[in-house]
């Protein structure tokens, strides 16, 4: 158990380095090798968030999903056996989105406008996915 904890606690201490690089101005104002900067920062975000979800499920023995589409069943999954709410989840699958998006587009592909939310909600939606995990792992 010891083990675990300290396993989800050294992701939450990588997720709030990379939460705290996120710029604090408009992404408009970013050239494009700083906005793709930015979107490496998001989908190392939503990455430390599925790292977590995995180590929950493997604490508590809950099969975790494979094959092509195991990103999206594991949201799912995790909202399923309530590791994160339903309302998490809606939130969670714009980031979600997103993680797909930069994994299969082009760097110069990105639109700051579509970005900004993500990176100013961020925080926010860290911390209520933060509360909720440790309400599982005690």
């Amino acid at each position: 158990m010891p083990d675990y904890r300290l396993r989800v606690e050294a992701e939450y201490e990588a997720i709030e380095n990379t939460l705290s690089a996120l710029p604090d101005r408009p992404l408009s104002t970013l050239s494009q090798l700083e906005l793709a900067g930015v979107a490496a920062l998001l989908h190392n975000f939503y990455n430390g968030i599925e790292n977590i979800v995995k180590q929950v499920f493997q604490e508590k023995s809950f099969p975790i999903p494979q094959g092509e589409s195991w990103h999206r069943d594991l949201l799912l999954a995790a909202a399923e056996k309530n590791v994160i709410s339903d309302l998490l989840l809606n939130k969670l699958k714009q980031y979600l989105a997103f993680r797909h998006y930069f994994s299969h587009a082009y760097a110069l592909e990105l639109f700051p406008e579509r970005m900004e939310p993500l990176v100013k909600n961020a925080v926010a939606l860290f911390n209520e996915f933060k509360q909720q995990i440790d309400k599982i792992i005690g």
